[in-house]
Formats: structure tokens, C-alpha cells, sequence
């Protein structure tokens, strides 16, 4: 890492200036919103507490903001685009405000829901500006994904942040926060205001934090055995978890069956269960199956 310039960053009319020399305007059925304070995104990768050392994914780079400030505090950024305009034109935007780290930068040209690998070593944090409409289950495919990535800090819609950082027993808690919480620790790590966006939007943001848990949660059953009851008893949250999840156990009795050998009230609902509960459900009903194929 090396010290850059300080003008170096995308302010307002760099990026204004940029955008129409791309003929691009911002589209709502990407959610694209793009940075445009410099502190902003300052403030965004101390919060990720990004080091020198660091690899880091960025989804959505958009037109750099955010990517030229891990770039001055990372070791490397691979940013992954997947606008074709966007794309294209970046590796020239890090090349012309940062020379001395366009090696160091790394452009991925696809859609993040489908990255299977990157190029370079494994990334250690992901870092990201993420589109509303798809926020959460960018999220979560990167976090499964790429297990090396310790840290993560998106800016997400509040709404959105405030869900994935919810407790059990809060009236937003839902699947984002359980599955979450199966790879990481989150909270929120604070607020965004419009203003530092272009186009403005109409919602506030909020930044979430996500930390990978030193130790997977501690269970015999696969991970989509948990999310499939995660699916089921949040499908139907009003109903207790014995009406809610008869139809992934077979029928109410068997989801009963399988609350209590876990250790749970069969009248309870999904939103006060903790992921490990919901992991000993799927163990519990893993362990009713088995024991009715040793009977046959």
C-alpha cells in the first residue's frame, strides 16, 4: 500500500462528469445509487477496519467511489460488475486517479449472484454498496461462497440492514437474520444519510457488519436442512411452529414430534428461535427419519 493522492478520490462533479461522458444514468431496476461524498466512503472503509494486508471483494463498484478508497487502505480490490458500461469503463478510472495501484485492482464482469471464484488470492473481507432489490441474497451467496472472508460491511437500505441485524424476538427478525447469523455475527454499524447518494434515494441506508463466527454452528444437520426449516417457519410467521412447519415434517404431528425431541414448545413461533434452534429441529427431524428406516 501506498500513500495517493488525496484528490484522487470521486467527488459530486467527478462524478456527474464521468456519468455522462458514459452516457449512464442510474436505474431503478438495477438499484444503482452511486456515492458521490468522499468522506462517505472513507468512513465506510474504516468502519470495515480494512488493512493493509487485506483482499477485498466489492460488489457493484459502480463508478468507483467506493472502490478507489479500498484501494488506498487494501492490499487489492476485485470488484465485481456486472453493467457492461460500468464494467468497461473502471479499470480506466483506477488506472487515470490511482496508476501507482492499478495492479493491485482486479474487475470481475458478471452478475455477483453467479461468481463462483476470483481471481488472485482469497479474499479476507467484502466491502460493498449493495443494490436494494437484491442486497440480501448477494450477501448471503458470497458469504457461502468464500468462507476466507472474515469481515464484511454492506451499506444496504435500513430497512434491510435493521432485519439483517435483528435479535430473535424483534418484530423484523426474519430468514435474512437467521441466515445471517449461520455464517456471521451481525449488527448495524450505522447510519447513511440521502444526501451523499446520486440519485438521492427515498429511503435512508444503514451499514451492517458482519463478522465470520470462529466456529460453524455446532450441528449434525447440512445447512440446507436448517434453511429449508428457516423457509418453512417463516413462510407462515403468524402460525405457531407446529401449523407452520407441518408441511416441511409431513404433517402437524410429526412437526411436533420434531419440536419437542428439540427442545421446543411446539406453540412457539420462527421469530424468538435463535439459528441454533433451528438447527436442532433439522437434527431432530434427521434423527426421527433414521430411526424409522432402522425400524422398517
Amino acid at each position: 500500500m501506498s500513500t495517493t493522492d488525496p484528490d484522487a478520490l470521486l467527488g459530486p462533479a467527478d462524478i456527474r462528469e464521468l456519468a455522462a461522458s458514459l452516457g449512464v444514468r442510474p436505474t431503478k431496476q438495477r438499484g444503482q445509487n452511486f456515492v458521490i461524498d468522499a468522506n462517505t466512503v472513507r468512513r465506510i472503509v474504516r468502519t470495515a477496519e480494512v488493512k493493509p494486508d487485506d483482499v477485498v471483494v466489492e460488489v457493484g463498484p459502480g463508478l468507483g467511489s467506493l472502490t478507489l478508497a479500498l484501494l488506498e487502505a487494501a492490499d487489492r480490490v476485485v470488484a465485481v460488475e456486472i453493467d457492461d458500461v460500468l464494467a468497461a469503463a473502471l479499470p480506466t478510472t483506477i488506472a487515470t486517479r490511482m496508476p501507482e495501484r492499478a495492479p493491485h485492482f482486479s474487475l470481475v464482469h458478471t452478475d455477483a449472484m453467479h461468481v463462483q471464484e476470483l481471481p488472485g488470492p482469497p479474499p479476507t473481507a467484502l466491502v460493498a454498496n449493495l443494490p436494494y432489490n437484491v442486497a440480501v441474497p448477494v450477501l448471503l451467496h458470497m458469504l457461502d461462497r468464500f468462507p476466507t472472508i472474515e469481515r464484511t460491511l454492506v451499506m444496504v437500505q435500513s430497512e434491510v440492514a435493521d432485519r439483517l441485524a435483528a435479535q430473535p424476538g424483534n418484530k423484523v427478525y426474519g430468514v435474512p437474520s437467521v441466515k445471517a447469523n449461520w455464517y456471521t455475527d451481525v449488527k448495524r454499524a450505522g447510519a447513511i444519510g440521502r444526501n451523499v447518494f446520486w440519485p438521492a434515494p427515498n429511503v435512508d441506508s444503514g451499514l451492517v457488519s458482519l463478522v465470520r463466527r470462529p466456529e460453524p454452528v455446532p450441528t449434525t444437520a447440512s445447512k440446507a436442512e436448517v434453511f429449508a426449516v428457516v423457509d418453512a417457519a417463516f413462510a407462515q410467521r403468524r402460525k405457531t411452529l407446529r401449523a407452520a412447519l407441518a408441511g416441511w415434517a409431513g404433517s402437524p404431528a410429526a412437526a411436533e414430534t420434531a419440536l419437542v425431541a428439540a427442545g421446543i414448545s411446539p406453540q412457539a413461533r420462527g421469530e424468538s428461535l435463535t439459528v441454533e434452534e433451528f438447527a436442532r429441529i433439522a437434527e431432530a427431524k434427521n434423527a426421527e427419519a433414521k430411526n424409522a428406516e432402522a425400524e422398517k
